[in-house]
């Protein structure tokens, strides 16, 4: 076996889904399945349970997830060592991103870091922007563009880049196109009618979330506060629950319901075509957007380059 045999094992390990593990392994679904039987042939065991419906790791696939994790961070932490002998901070750098932010961040912090540390490279791994911070944690990813909580995580440095208003989308020419909703452009505070109003409307149409993540706390968060005010049963209808904005504006589009979506992931966007946005109220709060990484990194190569990033991130996006 090899790195890269390992690295494609990884992708289908972390995505148990052969197309999305294919495209970041580039492979074909097809010769990832292949590169799978003969790493199988190879250790001769299963590494994993798979069907034409579901794909699950064996326990002697994870046991060899571990060995694979373990080898390809010593490879990479051994070439962040040779890149250290030089003055300038070199070898790969990790990045976990969605679909959204690797158009509306990540441009600004690639060009400056390929024109200040050409020496780097990089490894972007796309994906729902929900367990961003956990790519960081397990090691998957050296940094990660995540949905920031309030006060940031604690076990992570975090630096804000952006904040936007989580909304509501619906297809415009469909069944929800034309609901007695505040737009989203409308950026005063609603009047007590309004939201009332809103809390009616959201009570009797299909609504389309995310399954984990930000989004969806703050949701689960504002129906538990609904039910404690009033003291009345507050049950919206959730027709769907998928993992990734791009997920749920498709949803959307189709005419399924309302879509809570950060309104970044719509703005100088093709997902925004067809679709009305209304506001969600100030109960669902902004959508803090920014770079996290570990506190402290595994070696003194590594941690060099990530004092680097980190550094020409607060250069890009000072906070005042």
């Amino acid at each position: 076996m090899d790195f890269h045999e390992l690295e494609a094992f990884l992708a289908l390990a972390d995505t148990l889904h052969f197309g999305r593990a294919a495209s970041r392994a580039a492979l074909s679904p097809s010769a990832l399945s292949r590169l799978i039987t003969r790493l199988e042939e190879e250790q001769g065991v299963a590494l994993f349970e798979r069907d034409s419906r579901r794909v699950e790791l064996t326990e002697e696939g994870n046991l060899f997830r571990e060995f694979a994790r373990e080898s390809v961070f010593r490879k990479n932490d051994l070439l962040h060592r040779f890149a250290s002998r030089s003055e300038r901070p070199g070898g790969i750098l990790r990045i976990y991103a969605s679909v959204t932010a690797c158009y509306s961040i990540l441009p600004p912090f690639v060009e400056v870091l390929s024109a200040e540390h050409p020496e780097v490279r990089l490894s972007i791994d796309t994906g729902d922007p929900a367990p961003a911070a956990d790519a960081v944690r397990e090691n998957r990813a050296d940094i990660a563009i995540s949905a920031l909580p309030d006060g940031g995580f604690e076990d992570l440095l975090s630096h804000s880049v952006r904040k936007t208003p989580l909304v509501f989308a619906a297809a415009k020419n469909g069944p929800y196109g034309a609901l007695a909703l505040p737009p989203a452009s409308i950026d005063n505070e609603p009047s007590r009618e309004e939201t009332q109003q809103r809390e009616q409307v959201l009570e009797n149409v299909p609504l389309i979330l995310p399954r984990t993540g930000l989004a969806r706390y703050r949701f689960d968060q504002w129906v538990q506060k609904r039910r404690t005010v009033t003291g009345e049963a507050f049950s919206p209808e959730i027709t769907a629950e998928t993992a990734g904005n791009e997920a749920l504006l498709a949803l959307a589009r189709l005419g399924a319901g309302l879509a809570l979506v950060p309104r970044l992931v719509l703005e100088n966007s093709p997902f925004a075509e067809g679709l009305v946005l209304y506001r969600a109220g100030k109960d669902f709060g902004e959508y803090d957007i920014g770079f996290v990484q570990k506190k402290q990194a595994e070696s003194p190569a590594r941690e060099a380059l990530l004092a680097a990033v980190h550094t020409l991130i607060r250069r890009i996006w000072p906070h005042e």
